[in-house]
């Protein structure tokens, strides 16, 4: 069965743009749990304009399904993760002022520094994942990384989706069909959404996790945040 994580980072968006806590986003968490969300997902970056560090650290001991801390590595990513030892640590490799992210790890140059970060998040305890392309080189060097998944980079996927959707899933599903042979487990994100989140399911091999924010939350403007997840998840099932 493939899972849902729910990412509630544009949550906090419209939370932090009035200054105070409506939408409560720790009563977020719990309510997206209640409706049918296996995973809660967030991705604090360094000028916390979405999700704060802080609420990495509530969330910890709110989140009763699976609580995955995206983000790039850095020294106080790293501190907080010590820190709170979520169930799954995705690593992203996204600049400072990126809006979004918009790219996978070059698992070949970044060989060496991902090996100490991914020892040391599995030392506490921590599912790892690398974000990556749906290159095999990349996928074969994560192999050597020690990381327990990868989690492929869908946004090529979604834009071609539309016009040919055969070839838009065809790197990525051979991507998905080397990380079963190397023994990696696969999650998939990046504006994944109703309309085509069905069929990339029914087409990667070992699915085991998507991470879903932006699109969802959007939906939900519309269908209501409960009706919406189990859309998404019927589109996994």
């Amino acid at each position: 069965m493939t899972k849902l994580s729910v990412n509630i980072n544009k949550i906090a968006t419209l939370r932090n743009a009035r200054g105070h806590n409506r939408p409560d986003l720790l009563q977020a968490a719990r309510d997206c749990e209640r409706f049918g969300a296996q995973g809660i997902t967030v991705h604090p970056r360094p000028d916390e304009r979405h999700i704060r560090y802080q609420d990495a650290r509530d969330l910890k001991a709110v989140v009763t399904t699976e609580f995955n801390i995206e983000g790039n590595p850095t020294p106080d990513f790293m501190d907080l993760v010590r820190e709170v030892r979520p169930e799954q640590v995705t690593l992203v490799p996204d600049a400072p002022d990126a809006i979004t992210s918009n790219a996978g790890w070059d698992t070949i140059q970044h060989q060496e520094y991902l090996q100490g970060i991914v020892r040391e998040l599995k030392e506490l305890g921590c599912r790892v994942s690398i974000f990556l392309d749906p290159d095999l080189d990349m996928v074969r060097a994560a192999a050597t990384t020690g990381t327990d998944r990868i989690e492929l980079y869908t946004e090529d996927y979604a834009r071609q989706y539309p016009q040919d959707p055969a070839a838009a899933i065809r790197s990525y599903r051979a991507a998905a069909e080397l990380a079963q042979e190397l023994g990696l487990g696969l999650n998939a994100g990046h504006d994944l959404d109703l309309d085509n989140l069905a069929y990339l399911h029914q087409n990667l091999p070992g699915l085991a996790e998507v991470s879903i924010g932006h699109a969802l939350i959007c939906d939900a403007l519309y269908l209501g945040l409960e009706n919406t997840i189990q859309l998404y998840r019927r589109q996994l099932a």
